[in-house]
């Protein structure tokens, strides 16, 4: 297991989950991808706390989280993490196939990191994951004290 924050993959649809999966292997991030099929299942693994400190166990280093989930939805999900002080830093990318300005406009009222709608043609979709992989998982900076890996433990594909 890497020492690397996981990215946390909330899909529904197992097509969307297979190609999702398959774009961020093929970009050979080190990071772990843990997947959750629905926002219950999703919101379980995010607020899952330590017996003793009552600190999240594992936050991930993202959260690529669809639209319409069953259970609870996104909208849902993002907003109780959001609202939370121990998980509100987590980045969410709202991954989703709504096109509906109402559903953005409420993804960045309720404090979503990006906002992506799913390309329907596969090459694009698969770049789009790649991007989002790359970006959210290497070049993006965490907050202070949210370090998305060990303090001298130099980024994927550098150093040693």
């Amino acid at each position: 297991m890497s020492d690397l924050k996981p990215i946390l993959l909330v899909e529904d649809n197992p097509r969307d989950l297979e190609l999702t999966l398959a774009a961020l292997e093929k970009c050979q991030l080190a990071n772990d991808v843990i997947v959750a099929r629905d926002g219950e299942e999703a919101l379980g693994m995010l607020t899952r706390r330590d017996p003793e400190t009552g600190k999240p166990t594992q936050l991930p280093a993202v959260v690529l989280l669809d639209l319409k989930l069953p259970k609870i939805d996104g909208l849902e999900v993002l907003e109780r993490v959001k609202n939370d002080p121990e998980t509100r830093h987590v980045p969410i990318v709202m991954l989703t196939a709504s096109r509906e300005e109402s559903d953005l406009v409420r993804s960045y009222k309720l404090g979503v990191n990006a906002f992506v709608v799913k390309p329907v043609d596969f090459k694009a979709f698969f770049q789009a994951i790649r991007d989002l992989g790359a970006f959210w998982a290497i070049l993006n900076e965490p907050p202070v004290g949210c370090a998305r890996r060990p303090a001298g433990t130099p980024p994927a594909g550098k150093g040693a």
